[in-house]
């Protein structure tokens, strides 16, 4: 029993924790790995469902490692709810390394792909190249690869038969844009190379062709929001927006922040805790309306964690462990897509103990009714 001045304080600073609902009750019914080049590491993949039910993966693949220049932007589809999946297609495949990819089937059936590219591979070369990566040096010169940092997008109209050539957008973020019910594409995320590193959302009126700078997000009292990485955003209802965020800020870095907009994405709250270890989240709405947060869950047991919100994301339930074989924290990146018959398919990369390469693995898993 508390009395009163036990109680307030307890109130005030554990609330969110005693009203977060249990996790629904939920069945993972298979997890398997779903790349096809072990020589390979892939990373960072993102999985998208066109409205053909045609599913897709895009990755940075064809790697030595976490951190080399040799990554490139590819591609793998599958049109039997991922029991099978196509060769992979390489997208993008510059003088640098090309990182993270997003993937989503914008309203009038183009395809975008969204990536970043980088050269944080230099800072240790002297301690892990090896002749194949002064061989890729030697293609350019310094000037050359500074002028390839970027963050990129490339459009296809024609479902993936062909694409254009990257085009530079503001800004990035792990999984890329959505579509909006009113017809825009709104990208959470921030500008990588730009001084100043803004953190905001950008709007395309023309199929993802253009984009404008939209609004910035601000920051939390004592954040520095260039700490704030790795965004994803989701339409809860009608106006109403959410955006997860991977706070880096010390010392409460490694957890997910969230902050909502009430205006399409005018304005901003200012972004606060929703007591998750773990990052970064990838946001679907179901089509019940629920919206379910993915993310990678970095302590023992490594893997992959869900939650979901049935109140438009003011609050999140205890997590639904998707997977926890994980060998260290070098894995998660988790996307999900909701299938026609409500079952849902979670993508993810990891470096397995087994295997020297990180591997693409795909869980199979629904939530019961």
């Amino acid at each position: 029993m508390l009395n009163r001045r036990q109680f307030l304080p307890a109130v005030a600073l554990g609330s969110r924790q005693f009203a977060r609902a249990a996790a629904p009750r939920f069945r993972v019914e298979s997890v398997e790995i779903i790349s096809q080049q072990p020589e390979f590491y892939h990373g960072w993949p993102t999985v998208a469902r066109r409205k053909s039910g045609e599913l897709l993966v895009v990755y940075s693949g064809g790697r030595e490692g976490h951190v080399c220049p040799f990554g490139r932007v590819e591609i793998i589809c599958s049109k039997d709810d991922g029991r099978s999946w196509s060769w992979p297609q390489v997208l993008m495949n510059s003088v640098i390394d090309d990182r993270d990819a997003g993937v989503i089937e914008t309203a009038a059936g183009s395809l975008l792909v969204t990536t970043f590219t980088s050269l944080a591979y230099q800072s240790i070369a002297s301690k892990v190249g090896t002749w194949r990566w002064e061989a890729v040096e030697r293609r350019t010169t310094q000037e050359q690869r500074k002028s390839m940092l970027g963050t990129w997008m490339l459009r296809s109209t024609d479902g993936g038969m062909t694409w254009s050539a990257p085009y530079r957008v503001p800004l990035n973020s792990p999984h890329g844009p959505i579509a909006l019910s009113d017809g825009r594409l709104l990208y959470a995320g921030r500008q990588l190379w730009d001084p100043g590193s803004k953190v905001g959302v950008c709007e395309s009126h023309d199929d993802g062709q253009t984009w404008r700078w939209l609004s910035d997000i601000p920051a939390r009292p004592g954040d520095r929001v260039e700490k704030y990485h790795e965004l994803h955003i989701a339409q809860a209802a009608g106006d109403r927006l959410v955006v997860h965020i991977r706070d880096e800020n010390k010392p409460r870095q490694t957890e997910t922040l969230q902050c909502e907009s009430e205006d399409g994405g005018k304005t901003w709250t200012v972004p606060h805790s929703i007591d998750v270890p773990g990052y970064p989240s990838h946001l679907l709405r179901l089509h019940d309306g629920r919206l379910l947060m993915t993310y990678g869950y970095r302590r023992n047991p490594y893997g992959n964690q869900a939650r979901i919100s049935d109140d438009q994301g003011h609050g999140w339930s205890a997590p639904m462990p998707i997977s926890g074989d994980g060998a260290s924290g070098d894995l998660g990146y988790p996307s999900t897509v909701e299938l026609a018959n409500g079952s849902l398919v979670t993508v993810w990369y990891e470096l397995l103990s087994a295997s020297p390469r990180a591997v693409l693995r795909m869980a199979r898993w629904s939530i019961e009714a």
